[in-house]
């Protein structure tokens, strides 16, 4: 009986494989980019879902989502359903992924897709949270899911020899996390994982202008300054903009002027932490892999690695060679597709619990 169920599983399987897309996810906190065999990069949006909370409805998922962050009246929330890398509201999160795999088989003949999927999520999560994003892919209507470390997915994506004898390390600075691995023979050797990443960052502009020039400003505008003038040492370009938010005294509109080191004073709060981390994991690393990691040097990935002078002050902190992968922003995203694209060979460099669906 369970030779037939097997060969029955095996035989839809190939019916759904050649019907769907399989499909690689970097599911984020604070974007989820999606990687389609054979096509590359097709998604690239906010993790953000606007839900109507009278009626349970899913109003916008994405871009659309985001644009009403901070605009929407009581009864709708404008929400992120994942909190530090994992999730945190499961239902919107199912919603989520289902909205993104059937934009990725719009056009096509397919009526119920039933992809493969690879998913990246962060090193060091419970088996709970592991196990929540299996059932929300498997429910949002994939066939397969399997799990990749994000670190794991990145040094691929950058095209390190993961499978060799040798250390490689990456450092993957994302939305919520940041993720801190060194690499051998398919497996994660040393690992860190802190909840101290691109979101951290956001929140510390956000006390320095309350602190420092009472003015309260909204997570956009903070990421905005980030992004804008957001510096980890001092630049050779003095830089400046305008930022406008509510005036904590008065309660009155206010503008203010901020400069590139007043940015800097604020971010150096998260980035130190950031680089602690990444020296008690080198400290924690076997001296022969340390070898290794000191000629290859240290990979900064994820969208937090780009605030300027980063890879600079790491390296002097370190005494290590650092260099930035290039687009960091798609690194793991391409891992995973890179992992699709020949999952047989690769089969090692997942997370061990790999989940296939029983016919519903």
């Amino acid at each position: 009986m369970k030779k037939i169920k097997s060969f029955f599983r095996k035989i839809t399987g190939n019916i759904f494989g050649n019907l769907s897309k399989d499909i690689g996810i970097d599911l984020g906190t604070a974007n989820t980019l999606v990687y389609v065999r054979g096509q590359g990069i097709v998604i690239n949006e906010p993790s953000v879902v606007a839900v109507n909370k009278k009626t349970g409805q899913v109003l916008a998922i994405g871009r659309e989502a985001k644009r009403m962050v901070g605009k929407t009246p009581g009864h709708i929330v404008a929400t992120r359903p994942l909190v530090d890398g994992v999730v945190s509201d499961f239902e919107v999160t199912e919603q989520m992924l289902k909205h993104f795999i059937d934009k990725v088989h719009q056009g096509s003949f397919t009526l119920f897709p039933r992809p493969r999927v690879v998913i990246g999520i962060p090193s060091e999560v419970t088996e709970v949270e592991k196990r929540a994003v299996i059932d929300a892919t498997l429910n949002a209507g994939a066939r397969e899911a399997y799990l990749i470390d994000e670190p794991m997915a990145a040094a691929i994506g950058a095209r390190l020899p993961v499978q060799e004898a040798a250390g490689n390390m990456v450092v993957d600075i994302g939305g919520g996390t940041t993720d801190i691995a060194v690499i051998s023979l398919g497996g994660i050797v040393v690992s860190r994982n802190i909840r101290v990443a691109g979101d951290k960052m956001n929140e510390d502009i956000i006390r320095y202008c309350r602190d420092e020039f009472n003015l309260l400003i909204g997570e956009k505008t903070a990421e905005d300054v980030k992004i804008a003038i957001g510096s980890a040492c001092p630049q050779e370009e003095k830089k400046s903009m305008e930022v406008r938010g509510r005036d904590l005294v008065t309660g009155l509109p206010k503008e203010i002027t901020i400069r590139d080191d007043q940015a800097r004073e604020a971010l150096w709060r998260s980035i130190r932490i950031i680089i602690n981390n990444i020296k008690t994991a080198v400290e924690e690393t076997p001296p022969e892999l340390l070898s290794d990691i000191m000629q290859r040097g240290i990979i900064l990935a994820g969208g937090g690695s780009l605030i300027r002078g980063l890879d600079r002050i790491v390296a002097d902190q370190t005494e290590i060679p650092v260099r930035m992968m290039e687009d960091p922003l798609t690194a793991v995203v391409r891992g995973t597709g890179i992992v699709l694209e020949d999952i047989e060979s690769l089969r090692e460099v997942l997370v061990e619990n790999q989940h296939e669906t029983s016919l519903r």
